[in-house]
């Protein structure tokens, strides 16, 4: 059953199969959206005169009903059925007769999945933003946890100065805090309400769109209509822009705990339960879950490009191609939430080795640190420099390093500042209120 097919006319098999590709199951996901979707609709309708408000009212109470099939997993999709948007309009008009038939007045398909693709994504941009707040105060906490444990920090893989887990795990922790800008910018984008444009160019029916607008709790609407069917596509790429920042981080994150578990690290392990082994070398523990949280978030930042190149050089108005940004974007937010959920359970019971920086080899991290020592003493920076690089040289560099640090200033080993930092992402939260 196709809603936009007429008598005596078919589609080819293979025609059909093409076109359709993997949209229903896809459309599930947007069932429960589609209900609330047409609610709005026809209580507007009702309001306008395109309905009477009995038939509005009956038309509300059955649409609930088939929200409460598709909450309960009760809500498929028919083989013989296009789409959800078909398969709600026929469950209603089974039910309720003719009055199911009258829904789809003033509004067209492209603006029924435009409005159940808004509502979907700011529901998910709201489930990315609670698993990147417990990340962060699970970070947050574990550097608290952890601030005196010492190790040595990197630059071009060489290692550089001292730093400490707390000051890790500060770093990326803060990091989330920008991430998530990035993510209510998405949602400021998301929360626009396109419905009522109609196919794009909208509708000589008296349609209330300010009152859908308010009724689906969107912040405002997309106001022309040309420019609402636009944002198909558009928005996608918003939003996975914002995924993207936060699976950057996590990809980041996930590559240094592959080096820190490497036994030439040996900075951290992780119970048994939690690493994999190998079929020939009994001695392994291997990070196989950070590397696929890697693996994973670093195909999330490519979905970006991937919808840039989708949508490049297509006109106004509305296409098929836009159908493939779900099967695009839709399982890189399962995937996202699934690899902070893992990152957070291997987070919870990582193991940290004491006094890492006691061996020799690290001994030059503290090779800044005795410059400014001499220059607490009034050296010149830049003498005190060569004074210890040619020590250094020489092989005469014997600068005591066990002894304390001395960092105080804020962002520091001995000021991880995460008071400020925990303040910071609480102003980004309230940006999806």
């Amino acid at each position: 059953m196709k809603l936009w097919q007429k008598e005596n006319t078919s589609v080819s098999e293979l025609i059909e199969k093409f076109t359709v590709g993997r949209d229903k199951e896809f459309d599930l996901l947007l069932a429960k959206y589609d209900v609330q979707g047409s609610i709005a609709h026809v209580t507007m309708l009702g309001e306008v005169g395109l309905m009477t408000r009995e038939e509005a009212l009956k038309a509300s109470a059955a649409l609930k009903q088939i929200g409460e099939e598709i909450e309960n997993s009760k809500f498929e999709i028919g083989a013989d059925v296009e789409d959800v948007h078909s398969q709600v309009e026929f469950l209603l008009t089974q039910r309720i007769g003719d009055i199911g038939k009258k829904i789809h007045s003033g509004r067209s398909r492209n603006d029924q999945v435009a409005v159940d693709i808004k509502l979907y994504l700011r529901a998910e941009v709201q489930n990315i933003k609670n698993e990147v707040k417990e990340f962060f105060d699970l970070l947050i906490g574990q550097s608290e946890k952890f601030k005196d444990k010492l190790l040595p920090g990197y630059t071009h893989l060489q290692v550089a100065m001292p730093s400490s887990f707390g000051l890790w795990f500060g770093a990326y922790a803060e990091s989330l805090v920008d991430d998530l800008e990035v993510m209510a910018a998405s949602y400021k984008v998301v929360n626009k309400n396109p419905l009522g444009s109609g196919a794009g160019y909208g509708s000589s029916f008296p349609l209330n769109r300010t009152l859908t607008t308010q009724l689906l709790n969107f912040s405002t609407l997309n106001y022309n209509s040309v420019y609402a069917q636009m944002t198909r596509g558009k928005t996608e790429k918003i939003v996975a822009m914002g995924l993207s920042c936060v699976a950057a981080t996590l990809s980041r994150l996930s590559m240094d705990c592959c080096l820190y578990l490497n036994q030439n690290f040996a900075f951290i392990t992780f119970p048994s339960e939690l690493t994999t082994g190998s079929s020939i070398m009994p001695h392994k523990k291997n990070p196989d879950v950070f590397e696929l949280i890697r693996a994973k978030c670093n195909r999330i930042q490519s979905i970006p490009n991937e919808l840039i190149l989708l949508l490049t050089n297509l006109p106004s108005g509305y296409h098929r191609d836009l159908q493939l940004t779900k099967e695009i974007l839709f399982p890189a937010i399962e995937d996202l939430k699934a690899c902070m959920q893992l990152a957070r359970l291997m987070l919870s019971n990582i193991e940290i080795r004491d006094n890492i920086l006691s061996d020799e080899k690290y001994k030059y991290l503290f090779s800044v640190e005795a410059v400014n020592e001499l220059v607490n003493k009034g050296i010149p920076f830049r003498e005190a420099y060569q004074q210890v690089g040619n020590q250094i040289e020489t092989g005469a560099f014997n600068f005591d390093h066990t002894k304390q640090l001395h960092h105080t200033h804020e962002g520091s080993i001995g000021n991880l500042s995460n008071h400020q930092i925990v303040q910071q992402m609480d102003l980004v939260l309230q940006k999806f209120n």
